[in-house]
C-alpha cells in the first residue's frame, strides 16, 4: 500500500475505532492515557471500550467531547447469570456508558439451548433500550462453524441488537475476513440498521482496509461509518496515526 493509500485509508479508519483497554492490570492512570489517546490530532475515535468499573472516571475525563464511551458486560466467558449482566448493565449506563458491548451465552448456543441465549438477549436489550447502543459478542472464533456464526449473528440482529461484533479479543482465534464476510452478509439478508464490529488481531492500516472493502462490496461504499461499523482494537491506533503523517507501517503486539 502507497504512502498515499494509508493515508487515505486511515483518514476512513481512524473515525471507526474503539479504542480498548481490556487488560486485567488495567486501572485509572492506564484510563486517562486511554481517553487522551482518544482525543488525536487528526479528530477523535470512534469510541473509547472499557471495563464498567472505569466508566464514571472515563466520563469525567471525557466529558464535552463527544467520544462515546463503550464498556462490557458477561464479558468475557459469556455466563454470568442474566440477573448478574443486567445489574452490571444498568450501574454501567447509570455511570455513563453510552454501548454495551454484550458477550452472548455462547457456550449454550453451541449446546443448542437457544432459549438461554434469547433471554439473554431480551433482559439486557429492555435494560438499555433508548438508553445505549447495544453490540453483541457471539464470539466467532469460539463458534467457529460458519452455520453457528450465522445462528448467533441473527439470532442478535432479529433480537434488536444495535451491532454484532466478531470477538472479545480474549480467544485464541478473534476477528478474521471470513468472519466478516458471514456477518456483514447476515446485516445485508436482515434488511435492518445493524453495525458491524470486528475485533481482536487488528493492528495495521491494511487490516482496516481489508475489512472495509469487505463492507463496502457487501454493504456498498456508502454504507461503512462510524454508526455502523467499528474497530475493536487498542493496538492500530498508532498505525492509523502514523499514516496519517506520512510514516511507516508500524508494528504491535497489542489487543
Amino acid at each position: 500500500m502507497s504512502p498515499k493509500d494509508r493515508r487515505r485509508a486511515a483518514e476512513r479508519a481512524l473515525p471507526m475505532v474503539d479504542l480498548t483497554d481490556l487488560n486485567e492490570n488495567c486501572n485509572h492512570e492506564a484510563i486517562k492515557t486511554l481517553c487522551i489517546r482518544a482525543q488525536t490530532e487528526f479528530g477523535p475515535v470512534g469510541a473509547v471500550c472499557i471495563w464498567p468499573r472505569f466508566v464514571a472516571h472515563a466520563h469525567k475525563l471525557l466529558a464535552h467531547t463527544g467520544i462515546p464511551i463503550a464498556t462490557v458486560v458477561n464479558f468475557p466467558g459469556g455466563n454470568q447469570s442474566i440477573e448478574m449482566t443486567m445489574i452490571e448493565t444498568a450501574t454501567a449506563i447509570a455511570d455513563g456508558a453510552d454501548e454495551i458491548d454484550l458477550v452472548m451465552p455462547y457456550q449454550a448456543l453451541k449446546a443448542g439451548q437457544d432459549e438461554v441465549v434469547q433471554d439473554m438477549f431480551t433482559a439486557v436489550r429492555d435494560v438499555s433500550s433508548k438508553k445505549a447502543l447495544l453490540k453483541v459478542i457471539i464470539e466467532a472464533g469460539e463458534l467457529g462453524e460458519d452455520s453457528l456464526i450465522r445462528k448467533a449473528s441473527d439470532m442478535a440482529i432479529d433480537a434488536g441488537a444495535d451491532f454484532i461484533k466478531t470477538s472479545t479479543g480474549k480467544v485464541p482465534i478473534n476477528a478474521t475476513p471470513a468472519f466478516a464476510e458471514i456477518m456483514i452478509q447476515a446485516i445485508a439478508d436482515s434488511g435492518k440498521n445493524v453495525g458491524f464490529k470486528p475485533a481482536g488481531g487488528i493492528k495495521s492500516t491494511e487490516d482496516t482496509s481489508t475489512y472495509l472493502a469487505i463492507a463496502d462490496r457487501i454493504m456498498g461504499p456508502q454504507w461503512a461509518n462510524n454508526e455502523t461499523f467499528r474497530f475493536g482494537a487498542s493496538s492500530v491506533l498508532d498505525d492509523l496515526l502514523s499514516a496519517l503523517r506520512g510514516g511507516n507501517a508500524i508494528k504491535s503486539d497489542g489487543y
